[in-house]
């Protein structure tokens, strides 16, 4: 097969759609596709992770293609691993198949095997070239790459505001139905149904969602993965709750599956025992400071415990603002729609002590822009999880 740069960018872009195929499904485990191409440039055989499913997916790839393995070039967005985990290295049963070239986007984050299996490939005679595509591979992979080497979730910051940075009206605007009615926000939503489309895309990529008890007061969302996608795990619906005030009216608490865990600082016994009789779990962390609200770093590593690798924090400003303060974004997820509220009490993104020069401004180090109809998206990067 005769391979230029283009080529094989061709077949890298199959090997990241089929690593897509795992979202909700390789946690806490990387995302990674594999494409197997013959000499004569026919593909014979594809994979991609799932964590249930065990095999890795150069090797799903490799059986697949049996014997058309030799002499074939496989792509991959993922460094094929060198050490014994659940399964043996990939790296041993590439080289085994007799694989000629390995085309891969990225080392694997891991500090501890990082390049290993690159190096294995080398001295069996496999050639190896990596990092094309390497800014498409990476975002498939930061929470597992910050979870690997720092065992903390990848956070991400999602709101939906108006230009002006609202993201809900004043308490006068408010439904005079309110608190706990059909669900959504009472004072109506800022963006379009694309955009809250999207939302939905998002939370399937996440672990947890995590939210502080006056949303759900407020809003009475049901915080659930409505894409209709598989997972092997449900979406973890995360609480904020330093007094236990959640309503067992609300639909969080009514839909409950083993899927709602609510985090308190101060609380009497009763109402721990009250919530945990209808099935939502009750966990006791240290306060933040004299504001008596959960400590972020406390949950996020009780968290990860649990080998959760990712959460989206979706409001509201206060849980927002603990989070810019404490350091503990990694990640924003922006959507703006095309409206201005202004008004005294609307309520802002953040709302806390603030940043109080420039200097110490939160920065996006990166970020892309996203289109859903009139609305649009910014996606950017606090932190590299990817680097020290």
């Amino acid at each position: 097969m005769k391979t230029s740069p283009e080529t094989d960018a061709q077949y890298l872009r199959r090997a990241l759609q089929l690593a897509q195929e795992g979202f909700g499904l390789a946690s806490p485990n990387p995302h990674v596709g594999a494409v197997l191409v013959d000499q004569a440039g026919d593909t014979v055989g594809t994979g991609f992770y799932t964590y249930d499913g065990l095999e890795h997916a150069e090797v799903r790839a490799i059986k697949q293609a049996g014997e058309r393995a030799r002499g074939a070039t496989l792509y991959i967005n993922l460094e094929p691993c060198s050490h014994q985990g659940r399964t043996g290295p990939c790296a041993e049963a590439v080289i085994v198949a007799g694989v000629k070239r390995v085309v891969a986007c990225i080392p694997d984050p891991n500090p501890l095997v990082s390049g290993r299996g690159f190096s294995r490939l080398r001295q069996a005679g496999v050639q190896v070239s990596s990092g094309l595509l390497e800014d498409e591979a990476r975002p498939l992979n930061d929470a597992f790459a910050k979870y690997i080497r720092y065992r903390i979730p990848l956070v991400t910051l999602k709101a939906g505001m108006t230009l002006d940075g609202k993201i809900a009206p004043p308490p006068e605007d408010l439904s005079p139905d309110h608190p706990l009615g059909a669900g959504g926000p009472t004072g109506g939503w800022i963006t379009s149904g694309a955009a809250r489309a999207h939302v939905q895309q998002l939370r399937h990529r996440q672990d947890a969602i995590l939210v502080g008890v006056g949303t759900i007061i407020a809003d009475n969302p049901l915080l659930t993965d409505r894409t209709g996608l598989p997972r092997r795990r449900p979406l973890l619906r995360v609480i904020l709750d330093s007094h236990l005030r959640l309503p067992l009216g609300s639909r969080v608490a009514q839909t409950t599956a083993d899927d709602v865990l609510v985090f308190c600082s101060f609380a009497e016994e009763k109402k721990k025992q009250k919530l945990r009789e209808h099935g939502i779990e009750v966990v006791q962390v240290a306060s933040a400071g004299d504001n008596g609200r959960p400590e972020l770093q406390a949950v996020c590593r009780h968290l990860a415990d649990r080998e959760i690798t990712s959460i989206m924090i979706e409001g509201g400003a206060l849980v927002n603002w603990a989070a810019l303060a404490s350091g503990l974004a990694d990640k924003v997820f922006f959507y703006y729609a095309p409206k201005i509220l202004a008004g005294m009490g609307s309520v802002p993104f953040a709302s806390g002590d603030g940043f109080r020069r420039i200097s110490e401004a939160a920065h996006l180090k990166s970020f892309r822009l996203h289109r859903f109809g009139e609305d649009f998206a910014v996606e950017g990067y606090l932190r590299d999880p990817y680097l020290d």
